[in-house]
């Protein structure tokens, strides 16, 4: 009889095990729930737990997908990346407003978890907004003037950079071949060259591995564990396990920060203050000079890693993917190319390009912008609120996530007709000069508009200038038209791979 209420009250305890774990689910989401921000923007409704997290996934290519629902929910809505709300802003108006007229709440930005851990918040690309970010960028901005931005020996620089591609290109003979480690192996050379004063070689077998470890950590999407850190903070623990406590794009980044932190011990052992040689040692002068609070605040060894690592990544890629998108829409359009050319020869003949010359080759400039406008190369750009604010009529929570969508600019048909069709006309006034258009913003606007804006529109113009007067791009016969959605890795808008012939013109 004793048995048998045993195995009666033990089977009542196990009835009671679903209602409580069921209980337990109920309070759970309860508590997520009532603890979520008041009169956020509307959106779509999302799962418990996992929020919009499964229609993220799933889009093809997300900042359409946000333009598309913000037709729905307007140009201010929250999707929810987990637990954490995402507000999304939409149009060019709706974005001005946020990052120009209110740059002062909206200039924040709040590094992805695995990049806070790596210190990826420590620079200036990552930084929250505030008097350290503020110090460090006023920094750099002079200091990178200081070492050509804007200014003719940065074109030098550049002008040799542009030749030593024409002539690895010529190498291949009008031969099919993939263009994007050369591209990306001269942009980055015209980077290194700021802050490192020097150059590597195309072959260099350490330089073609740290362009490698590059495009790893820029074409990354967000792993199963980056997803699941924004359901709860606890996961981030799963970094702990698996090859080597963290996955692949996490281990990669730590290896460029690796490359950072020994140019920074080599610049330190050759360091002479009368001999500035790059961004690198003016760095290291201002830690010497600067008050030890000062230095110990601003001018740390990780800031400088960090800095670098901005300027390199970003640096190199986001230049190097415009000039490939130019090359394919050349190919595509041969039409276009052809006035290119007609243009370039009639200007320039064989004489080396000049940035200052953009204005005597208007169809060429508005190519460029083209380019830029109907391919954002940073289509998403992340932001957060610096404090507690409302916006639209909506509250926006301190260190609120924002989603600025330029891509919705850029394709608003209000603003550029037939937004889907390559036209370099657009940019064009009826007497065929380039007109700049205000809401073309590859860069971004605001407080936080592209540190290296300067560079980046010098390169561009040079590099595409130099290549269309050196050759005619085709696709290589029988090969099919690339894609031209582009797939978005962690932020920018890469092509998918291509190959093309480079013809030598006469």
């Amino acid at each position: 009889m004793s048995i048998l209420l045993e195995v009666m009250t033990a089977s009542r305890h196990l009835a009671d095990l679903p209602t409580l774990l069921a209980a337990t689910c109920v309070c759970l989401l309860a508590y997520l729930y009532l603890r979520r921000p008041r009169n956020l923007p509307p959106g779509p409704k999302g799962w418990p737990i996992v929020g919009n997290l499964p229609m993220l996934a799933n889009s093809a290519f997300l900042p359409a997908t946000l333009m598309e629902l913000s037709k729905q929910y307007g140009d201010v809505m929250t999707i929810w990346m987990g637990r954490f709300p995402a507000i999304v802003l939409t149009g060019h108006e709706t974005i001005r407003n946020a990052l120009v007229k209110r740059a002062e709440d909206f200039s924040s930005r709040k590094a992805p978890p695995a990049q806070a851990m790596a210190g990826r918040d420590k620079g200036v690309l990552q930084a929250p907004y505030g008097p350290h970010w503020k110090q460090q960028r006023k920094f750099a901005l002079m200091t990178l003037r200081d070492f050509g931005f804007g200014k003719r020996s940065l074109e030098v620089k550049i002008s040799e950079e542009a030749d030593a591609l024409v002539q690895e290109i010529l190498s291949h003979n009008g031969q099919p071949f993939d263009l994007k480690i050369m591209m990306q192996n001269a942009v980055s050379n015209i980077i290194c060259s700021i802050v490192f004063g020097d150059r590597f070689e195309y072959g260099d077998p350490d330089f073609l591995r740290l362009i490698s470890l590059l495009n790893t950590v820029i074409e990354a999407k967000p792993s199963v564990i980056d997803r699941l850190e924004n359901i709860h903070p606890v996961f981030r623990f799963l970094r702990l396990f698996g090859k080597s406590g963290r996955d692949k794009a996490t281990r990669m980044l730590q290896t460029v920060q690796e490359f950072c932190r020994e140019q920074i011990e080599k610049h330190r052992l050759t360091l002479d203050p009368n001999d500035i040689r790059d961004f690198t040692d003016a760095f290291l002068l201002e830690q010497q000079r600067a008050p030890e609070e000062k230095a110990r605040e601003h001018f740390t060894d990780k800031q400088l890693q960090e800095v670098l690592m901005d300027l390199f990544v970003a640096g190199t890629e986001t230049t190097a993917t415009t000039t490939r998108w130019a090359l394919l829409y050349m190919m595509l359009n041969p039409n276009i190319q052809e006035k290119v050319h007609q243009e370039i020869d009639s200007v320039l003949g064989q004489s080396a390009p000049s940035y200052a010359q953009r204005n005597l080759l208007p169809y060429t400039t508005a190519t460029l912008a083209e380019v830029q406008r109907i391919k954002s190369i940073v289509p998403l750009v992340g932001h957060a609120a610096s404090r507690d604010t409302t916006f639209n009529g909506y509250n926006v929570p301190q260190e609120g996530r924002l989603l600025i969508n330029l891509w919705s600019v850029h394709m608003d048909p209000q603003l550029f007709p037939e937004p889907n069709t390559f036209q370099p006309e657009r940019f064009l006034d009826q007497d065929g000069n380039f007109v700049k258009h205000e809401a073309l913003i590859p860069f971004s606007m605001g407080h936080r508009i592209c540190l290296g804006e300067q560079l980046a529109k010098m390169e561009l113009f040079m590099l595409f200038v130099s290549l269309m007067q050196r050759f005619t791009f085709n696709l290589p016969e029988g090969a099919p038209v690339p894609s031209m959605l582009g797939k978005l890795g962690s932020v920018v808008n890469v092509p998918f791979p291509f190959e093309l012939c480079a013809v030598a013109r006469g």
